[in-house]
């Protein structure tokens, strides 16, 4: 039936199983060939057959459901406009606390431009219209990212701009908003945050993250050599894949403690690795590994390139395998000399310097989720009646919320501070005077996500506990916020780093 215009009277006639109408949201629905297919059974629209169901629908479902059976509409009531906002690719949400400070009309800040504007509407859009579709597909079926989408990032410029600022962006021009010699640590900020709202941890991880917390150390260490060239070009070209392999069995944090050797050929022309990594990021497809690997008189960062001498295995882990983390071995991998990163014996620096891009993009993204989970909770209070009054019109619901703001709210203005202060730094200052700063907002980002989780699973119910549905995104936020406080460096070590830091810079005279 086309779209056409109705009555209450004529919709309240249609309450048969087998010619069942409803109204939601002023839109009249024909169910009648659906009853059987409604995930809840056919007694609940049974139920609502003939009525107005809005209230019941919207005590259970969000709009993105009546998005997603749109054919199901066949008209509107007379005399009568729909009053729910349908979001459009690339548009801020108009929920109170969904966006930061900066993207408020009615608020200024300091540190962001129009570029800085212009490149978030244009990565929103790209994230609503093609990485989110992709991110809740895999996220299920635990499949790994497809070259399409690979091919979609690199065509525009997303994977260069993913490592943050740099040479590798000099003259392009990206997504046509901002230069590349002009895209700052808040751009990168910027970027990051607005990718993570895909709501799918695992595929979040699986989107290159790999690459991002790798090819740096290859682009700041590496010498410029053709050889290089063409790992940064096919990489970024989306061709081949790169991932970080750091962490081991016997060793995590404690990187002094890594067991693989690398060792040196009597001719001094290569290397031979041997030994294993554990929880790599990407590490089932990638094609390049940065490795951590004890040399004769200390420890040396090498790019090993995938071989039949390096296996990877699948680790499942709590969120979805579409990360693809892997346990790799490397038995007797031949590596060229020239794929030193830095100074043999002397890669303890190349490693640690490389973890702060690394800790501020997991902090960008466990900020931006912990907000999203406020949205969804402000959402749900403002929308579930319980004992006949909204959850909003509670006052300990009230408390959670503002508890849940207050984090989120603080997080972020530490974040946007810290990618101001890297804005105005070389990147040899970062390494010497940001490493304690960005340790302790990421480990105080993670700590506050442990709080936000808690109190958004008892907000939501048994709903925060399943995984589809209007809990899904609390769920998984609950099921997974702890990758950010272990990955990268945990909380306890990233706390103990900022004070140790501290006290180096600690002045004599106040003792």
């Amino acid at each position: 039936m086309a779209h056409a215009t109705l009555t209450r009277e004529a919709v309240a006639s249609h309450k048969a199983p087998d010619d069942l109408w409803c109204i939601i949201d002023h839109k009249v629905y024909d169910l009648t060939d659906f009853i059987d297919a409604h995930p809840g059974g056919s007694v609940v629209l049974e139920q609502v057959a003939g009525t107005d169901a809005t209230t019941a629908f919207y005590n259970l479902h969000r709009q993105e459901v009546l998005s997603k059976y749109a054919d199901l509409c066949i008209g509107t009531i007379e005399g009568e406009k729909p009053e729910v906002i349908e979001p459009q690719p690339g548009d801020l949400s108009p929920v109170p606390y969904a966006e930061p400070l900066w993207l408020r009309p009615q608020f200024k800040s300091p540190y962001f431009k129009e570029s800085h504007h212009k490149l978030r509407r244009k990565v929103r859009e790209f994230v609503d219209k093609y990485v989110t579709p992709e991110a809740q597909e895999k996220e299920k079926d635990g499949s790994y990212i497809s070259q399409e989408l690979i091919d979609r990032m690199a065509e525009n410029d997303m994977l260069a701009m993913r490592l943050g600022p740099g040479k590798h962006l000099r003259g392009k021009d990206l997504l046509g908003v901002v230069k590349g010699e002009e895209f700052d640590y808040l751009h990168d900020l910027v970027q990051a945050q607005e990718f993570v709202r895909a709501n799918a941890r695992g595929f979040q991880d699986g989107n290159m993250a790999g690459m991002m917390i790798s090819l740096t150390a290859v682009l700041q260490w590496m010498p410029d050599t053709p050889f290089k060239q063409k790992i940064v070009t096919e990489v970024l070209a989306g061709k081949k894949k790169i991932c970080l392999a750091i962490t081991e069995a016997f060793a995590g944090s404690d990187v002094a403690g890594l067991r693989t050797t690398a060792t040196k050929s009597k001719d001094g022309k290569s290397y031979v690795v041997r030994g294993t990594k554990k929880w790599i990021t990407n590490g089932m497809w990638c094609d390049y590994f940065v490795v951590g690997c004890r040399t004769e008189k200390g420890f040396s960062v090498l790019l090993v390139e995938r071989s039949d001498a390096v296996e990877t295995k699948l680790i499942k882990t709590s969120y979805s395998t579409a990360a693809g983390t892997a346990f790799v071995e490397f038995n007797d991998a031949v590596v060229p000399a020239e794929n030193l990163l830095g100074q043999e014996d002397k890669g303890f620096v190349v490693i640690m310097s490389n973890f702060n891009h690394e800790r501020f993009m997991m902090a960008c993204a466990v900020i931006r989720q912990s907000r999203s989970v406020v949205e969804e909770c402000l959402k749900w209070c403002n929308q579930r009646i319980v004992f006949g009054k909204r959850l909003i019109e509670q006052p300990a619901m009230r408390q959670k919320l503002a508890k849940m703001i207050s984090h989120v709210e603080s997080n972020q203005s530490w974040l946007e501070s810290m990618a101001y202060q890297m804005s105005h730094m070389s990147y040899a200052q970062q390494s010497k005077h940001l490493g304690g700063p960005i340790g302790l907002l990421k480990s105080h980002a993670t700590r506050s996500a442990h709080e936000i989780a808690d109190e958004a699973v008892n907000i939501f119910g048994g709903r925060g506990l399943t995984q589809s549905g209007m809990g899904r995104v609390v769920e998984m936020f609950h099921r997974t916020y702890k990758f950010d406080a272990i990955l990268g460096g945990t909380e306890e070590i990233l706390a103990d780093l900022g004070v140790r830091q501290a006290m180096r810079q600690f002045p004599k005279a106040m003792l």
